[in-house]
């Protein structure tokens, strides 16, 4: 039997009705059946990031987000540009962990995918600084940037577009075998 690997899912958006968090998902459902989600959806909670509170454990909140990347063999973030980066709460969530580790070479897949031409290219190039300077695994021949989202999945969280669905079951399977095996 294989090894169930558990992958922290995390969309950067806080909107209900999110393109990304509704590629997120649908993603999941595409998954290898080794591949176990948890979505942290959380970001909403976290702190605006201040050094001065980032004192022993940190607040409860950042705990539980950290808690959640050391639990997991890998993560999954898909995320939308605002503003030509990405948005506020995830980099907020990012400055968090920058001193505490838990994401240091834990395979890492980001797609961010945007209704405009350019996919969001800004936000994937912003988040992989981060990512970079904090040590994540970031699969860069899995992560992907996604222009006219709004064209390549449904309204119901179905990606329609056959490009799209085939590049990101490619992604999730490149994830599986990023992670070690113990």
């Amino acid at each position: 039997m294989e090894r169930e690997i558990n992958i922290l899912a995390i969309s950067g958006s806080l909107r209900k009705q999110s393109t990304n968090t509704m590629l997120m998902k649908a993603m999941m459902g595409l998954a290898p059946t080794t591949l176990k989600f948890q979505v942290y959806d959380q970001l909403n909670d976290l702190p605006h990031f201040n050094p001065d509170l980032d004192v022993d454990d940190g607040p409860l909140p950042v705990q539980y987000f950290r808690s959640q990347l050391k639990q997991a063999d890998g993560v999954l973030i898909c995320t939308p540009e605002y503003g030509n980066g990405i948005p506020g709460v995830l980099k907020n969530a990012l400055d968090w962990i920058v001193s505490s580790g838990e994401w240091v070479n834990k395979p890492t897949v980001v797609i961010a995918a945007s209704p405009s031409p350019l996919g969001g290219n800004q936000a994937h190039t912003s988040i992989l600084l981060t990512l970079n300077m904090i040590n994540a695994l970031v699969l860069n021949d899995a992560s992907h940037t996604i222009p006219h989202i709004t064209m390549k999945i449904n309204k119901q969280g179905t990606i329609i577009d056959p490009d799209t669905k085939e590049a990101l079951q490619d992604s999730l399977l490149r994830l599986t075998e990023a992670v070690p095996t113990e």
